[in-house]
């Protein structure tokens, strides 16, 4: 696999983890470096093992993970979503934010952003690709977009105010619905 095709793979993965991190930017209003950095690490971590994984079942799990994974994603992110809007709208006029950079809301939009990446590495290994440095690779990029998702998200919370913590849960539900109909599609 040549490097640009790689480099297209990964972005490609990583725009679902670039929107999640600009709701969460704008959610947040002012992300603070730990913040900052907990995604775009736990990003940049689920990135990079969901294709190691995926590499490693092979076909066999394919069909286990296959009939479900939408669902799985879709159900993370309308929960988090959903507690996002839920909280905007009880503590509206309030500068009280539950912080999803941290604990199972983290690892729940972790996974949900990087299950397509485990389809990715079972794509991979059933043509005799070597995992490694295309996940190396895929997690890097899923990183940095992460930062970038949140920095942005912050400038466009500023510029719209408390609003956004609706706008970003609204996201995260329209993507995991996304998710849910491509799937679909492709039955």
């Amino acid at each position: 696999m040549d490097f640009l095709t790689l480099l297209f793979i990964a972005f490609a993965l990583a725009i679902d983890a670039f929107a999640v991190s600009l709701s969460t930017g704008a959610y947040l209003v002012k992300a603070d470096g730990r913040q900052t950095f907990r995604m775009a690490f736990h990003f940049g971590l689920f990135q990079f093992l969901m294709p190691i994984i995926g590499w490693a079942a092979g076909t066999s799990f394919a069909m286990l993970i296959e009939t479900a994974d939408h669902w799985i994603a879709f159900g993370l992110l309308a929960v988090i979503g959903g507690r996002m809007i839920w909280n905007a709208f009880r503590s509206e006029g309030e500068s009280i934010r539950n912080d999803v950079t941290k604990g199972w809301s983290l690892i729940s939009l972790s996974v949900a952003t990087s299950i397509d990446a485990l389809a990715v590495g079972l794509s991979l290994s059933m043509i005799s690709v070597q995992i490694v440095f295309p996940a190396l690779i895929i997690g890097i990029v899923a990183g940095g977009m992460s930062v970038l998702g949140i920095r942005l998200g912050e400038r466009v919370s500023h510029s719209f105010g408390t609003h956004m913590e609706y706008v970003g849960g609204i996201i995260l539900i329209l993507i995991g619905v996304r998710i849910v109909l491509e799937h679909l599609a492709m039955i």
